[in-house]
């Protein structure tokens, strides 16, 4: 295992990004959205998905390098955007500093987006009206991952419904997580450190758990395996909490905007043949000092945090944490240190660099 500085892999991203066609503007916001996941330790969605999500979708010609952010319909609190296929983290920051503005003058702002693509780490564009001063809230489709709650195939995809408030601490309170008990870029982490995963977040057609991670992703593209919806399988530990949930997710993502949902979104055609997956995004904005003052909220909320964590722990935790916590500690210690490169992730990133010809020389060399 070798560590990169954050400075290093975002700008060897940028070169990369740059190279096969994206704008140098938006290569920065792309580099800066996969850079923090690794920051915030969620290695599921940094530089370990930046080839096999981005750069080989862009190569094989079903997502756009260069983003045409079309404004299809607004009022002054609403907005649609046409992404046309392109970078879904260009189309998404413009959305939400969309959604910022419109709030500020009106309160409240909702801004739906379309034709969309992958838009990496969703506590990205809360964190946004977060740091502003505001709530933000956003969700995302994606392809068929979850089966519903007594269902065994892949319908659903892990849409997660991400929460940002601002709070008087150094982090905010960031809720970014899955609406399947797992995602399945954590399931592609496990695969490429050879790691069993945890029995219970995978069925098969037979609603049987499977642990391997390798025989999961396969299946997920075959239809032999699904996810199940956070709470698990069944109804006993509230698996139709989460399948509930991940359906609201799937509405407004693709409803608001008349985009595809489901099965649709699998990224194939009927031959079989590779498409863009079409994915929606919705982003929502509230203006905290329309309601109270700003200040007062971040107390409030950073008391309410602080007590929650000072409550009495189990006898087997060291602490308790809330959400944004274990990010910002991911953060402070990968500032000093960096972000842990396993050899998989090494290989993939030596691979596009000898592929597009950049002149950058990596530590583990």
């Amino acid at each position: 295992m070798t560590n990169e500085t954050f400075e290093r892999m975002e700008e060897f991203m940028i070169l990369a990004f740059t190279a096969v066609g994206v704008p140098p503007e938006d290569a920065k916001i792309c580099a800066a959205v996969l850079i923090e996941s690794d920051k915030r330790g969620i290695d599921s969605h940094g530089v370990g998905r930046f080839k096999p999500i981005y750069l080989d979708r862009i190569k094989e010609g079903i997502q756009n390098p260069v983003t045409n952010v079309e404004i299809v319909r607004q009022s002054p609190t609403t907005a649609v955007i046409d992404a046309h296929h392109g970078m879904g983290h260009v189309a998404s920051v413009k959305a939400m500093n969309l959604a910022i503005e419109k709030a500020k003058q009106f309160g409240t702002s909702m801004v739906a987006v379309g034709n969309s693509t992958h838009y990496g780490i969703a506590g990205y564009y809360a964190s946004l009206a977060a740091d502003a001063g505001m709530i933000g809230i956003t969700g995302t489709n994606a392809r068929p991952s979850i089966a519903p709650t007594f269902g065994v195939e892949n319908m659903l995809g892990t849409n997660p419904l991400t929460i940002g408030l601002p709070t008087d601490e150094e982090f905010s309170f960031v809720l970014d997580c899955a609406t399947s008990i797992s995602q399945r870029g954590k399931i592609e982490h496990y695969a490429r450190i050879n790691k069993q995963m945890p029995q219970g977040w995978v069925i098969d057609n037979n609603g049987l758990p499977v642990t391997d991670p390798n025989v999961a992703l396969a299946g997920f593209n075959s239809g032999l395996c699904a996810l199940a919806p956070l709470g698990g399988i069944g109804e006993d530990l509230g698996g139709y909490k989460g399948f509930g949930y991940a359906t609201a997710v799937e509405i407004l993502s693709a409803a608001l905007q008349g985009g595809l949902f489901l099965s649709a979104l699998n990224g194939l055609n009927s031959d079989g043949t590779k498409r863009p997956y079409g994915l929606g995004h919705f982003f929502i904005v509230v203006d905290i000092s329309t309601f109270t003052e700003v200040s007062q909220f971040k107390q409030t909320t950073g008391n309410i945090l602080r007590e929650l964590r000072a409550s009495k722990k189990s006898p087997t935790a060291d602490r308790i944490y809330t959400a944004g916590e274990k990010e910002y500690l991911a953060y402070l210690e990968r500032k000093k240190t960096g972000i842990p490169m396993n050899t998989a992730v090494q290989k993939s990133l030596q691979s596009v660099r000898d592929e597009l010809n950049i002149n950058f020389t990596f530590v583990w060399e």
